[in-house]
């Protein structure tokens, strides 16, 4: 049986990376993200180097259209052997607590868990039944640790850690891997770093890593399930 992993949130960044990496071990690649036409062209890279890729073009932040997602993705590939989930919102910027509103933090909902849940739902089961399969993210690592000034998204994301924990948990033994990387730094070649650079701050305030990189580290963890856990750089 070919292997497949869907990449929900495949941008620039740690989710190509992994769309690489898992295609460079033979893995067939769903590419999943908003726009088509940015995918298309990364698809037609992967093709170049031998991986078979598929586009699917979705919005992430509606969780009622997963079931039909869900169909398109086995259409493709059937029941995928491994997702990767880590799809950012059009704006990520960290939002200080002092001035956090309910409205920002239910705007992230849809897109941090809502959808989530709902791929879970259509692709754990077969997973369980077959005894095998991964489930894989990389977040950063404000999900871990709440530091000033660095509020909004992380706490959806620290929910969002705290499911995979306890998912984790509940399906290890029945042969089910739930990989959570958290990144204490920023990535190059993403929208993010682009920004930063341009801001003027010294490189040394932000340290960066590269996400070739990340995704070597995150496909370490999964292929000798190694703790599901790691904050690289230590904050």
């Amino acid at each position: 049986m070919t292997k497949s992993l869907v990449v929900f949130g495949a941008g620039p960044g740690v989710g190509r990376a992994i769309a690489r990496r898992y295609g460079k071990e033979g893995y067939d690649v769903v590419l999943v993200a908003r726009r088509r036409g940015p995918l298309e062209e990364f698809a037609a890279q992967l093709s170049a180097d031998g991986v078979t890729a598929h586009v699917v073009p979705a919005d992430l932040s509606r969780p009622g259209d997963v079931p039909a997602l869900a169909a398109r993705i086995r259409s493709a590939v059937g029941d995928p052997t491994a997702l990767y989930y880590g799809p950012s919102p059009a704006d990520p910027e960290f939002t200080p607590a002092v001035s956090l509103t309910a409205a920002r933090l239910h705007s992230l909902v849809p897109l941090t868990l809502d959808t989530l849940l709902a791929v879970v739902a259509e692709f754990l089961p077969p997973m369980l039944a077959r005894g095998d399969g991964a489930l894989l993210t990389a977040q950063g690592a404000a999900a871990v640790e709440g530091r000033a000034g660095m509020s909004g998204w992380p706490p959806l994301l620290a929910a969002q850690r705290n499911y995979l924990q306890s998912l984790s948990a509940e399906v290890s033994a029945r042969g089910v891997y739930v990989g959570r990387l958290y990144i204490g730094a920023r990535i190059t070649g993403t929208p993010f770093d682009a920004a930063f650079r341009a801001s003027g701050q010294p490189e040394a305030t932000f340290p960066a890593a590269d996400p070739a990189d990340l995704a070597d580290l995150l496909w370490t963890m999964h292929a000798d399930r190694q703790p599901e856990e790691s904050v690289v750089p230590q904050w």
